[in-house]
């Protein structure tokens, strides 16, 4: 009896100096990453770095947390962050953000809210702090501009996972080249900006919000997302395969699937095939909204009018080349640049 109580405190000892140690190398690790921003020019603060969940967990709860990149425009502010992990299982956490936040980017100023959000993240265990499976959640999220303009949706929900060369989960260490990552999203009760959708929709006749928006999709980069990519540079796009979008608003519904190729400028190659209901609703919506030009709008109509007949219901097939999207040998509008600043 009397040796098993020993081996009892010596356990509990252990553990106990197992998890002073612990959290102050969690605590040490969050300081000096805000140290080595500050150094590189950032602006990167908080008040209080808490380490508590003794005897199974760290969990670090930080205050007034300030992060901004000069160098590409970004930064986001927050009264609170918590990242919680089990002891035992360090490289699990969850990640659960306040109320409200706020992020500028190089486009505008944005505040989040939501009733709830969290992630959970598991991550290769590094010091890279290579992600390998994310689930995010958030509940009641409103996304307002500083321009007035915004958007709301009742629930958010994006899964991710990175994938090995086989197309199936990664079981192995991210290496230094080229990384795919497949992306789940799906937005309940998604309402567009009131201003954007009086322009779209100046009769009224579409609801409040949409049916549905959801995609599919798996997204190839140069490198792997880790701690560089907020640390040094974004990775940057080399492939989209979309198995599916979908929208449905009203009797409108577009999906789209497809696969580009996108070279070191940020240029695609490849097809995307939309295919859309209630087509002509569409084009005219988008040309009584000002979004789609008047010259591009009559091009378009031309081209899909050839395509589509009397049909109601149409498959686009969209062609990415030279800088530009075709329809058959007709240029409809130029593509974007597929670039992460």
């Amino acid at each position: 009896m009397k040796r098993l109580l020993f081996l009892i405190v010596i356990s509990a000892a252990l553990w106990s100096g197992y998890w002073i140690y612990g959290s102050s190398t969690t605590r040490s690790a969050f300081e000096d990453w805000f140290a080595d921003r500050r150094a590189e020019g950032w602006v990167a603060d908080h008040a209080a770095l808490e380490v508590q969940g003794f005897p199974n967990r760290f969990d670090v709860t930080m205050t007034e947390v300030a992060l901004a990149d000069p160098e590409t425009g970004w930064a986001w502010t927050a009264p609170f962050v918590q990242i919680l992990a089990l002891s035992y299982k360090p490289n699990h956490v969850i990640a659960v953000w306040p109320d409200l936040q706020h992020v500028a980017t190089p486009l505008g100023k944005f505040d989040i809210t939501q009733a709830a959000m969290q992630a959970s993240v598991v991550l290769w265990p590094s010091t890279d702090i290579a992600p390998d499976r994310i689930r995010l959640v958030a509940d009641t999220l409103q996304i307002s501009a500083s321009d007035g303009t915004g958007t709301a949706m009742s629930a958010l929900r994006i899964a991710a996972e990175r994938l090995g060369p086989d197309g199936q989960p990664a079981t192995t260490a991210p290496d230094e080249g080229a990384t795919r990552y497949r992306i789940a999203l799906s937005a309940e009760g998604f309402a567009p900006d009131l201003a954007l959708r009086h322009r779209v929709d100046p009769t009224d006749r579409l609801p409040r919000t949409l049916d549905a928006l959801r995609a599919d999709v798996t997204l190839g980069f140069d490198r792997p997302w880790d701690r560089r990519a907020v640390e040094e540079a974004r990775p940057q796009p080399r492939q989209i395969a979309l198995r599916l979008a979908e929208a449905r608003w009203g009797e409108l519904e577009l999906k789209a699937a497809g696969e580009l190729e996108i070279d070191a400028a940020g240029e695609a190659t490849g097809r995307m095939t939309v295919k859309a209901q209630n087509w002509r609703e569409i084009l005219a919506m988008a040309r009584a909204s000002g979004e789609l030009p008047e010259g591009v709008a009559d091009t378009l109509e031309r081209a899909l009018s050839l395509l589509a007949g009397r049909n109601d219901g149409i498959d686009i097939p969209l062609d990415f080349s030279r800088g530009l999207i075709w329809i058959g040998p007709v240029p409809v509008m130029e593509s974007p640049v597929f670039v992460l600043r």
